[in-house]
């Protein structure tokens, strides 16, 4: 077998590195984002419509879809390294 160890890296070694960085920032904030806009975006309806209900919910669909984006990025995140 040939030496490995005189193979050049690759050219974008470097940005492949940010990328991962980028995909775990993604998973770290996806659940606390996505309770956060679900907060708001009950809020505002439950000031709308008068009820103090949908601002609950709003957390719940948030934590939902943020939990959603964290098993995509990690289904992405292991096919890719099979």
């Amino acid at each position: 077998m040939a030496d490995e160890s005189n193979i050049p890296p690759k050219k974008y070694s470097g940005l492949r590195d940010y990328v991962k960085a980028e995909q775990m920032v993604q998973l770290a904030i996806a659940i606390p984002l996505g309770c956060v806009i679900g907060w708001f975006f009950g809020g505002l309806l439950d000031h709308h419509f008068h009820t103090g209900w949908i601002a609950i919910v709003g957390i719940v669909v948030g934590a939902a879809g943020g939990f959603l984006q964290i098993v995509t990025i990690a289904a992405r995140y292991l096919k890719n390294n099979r």
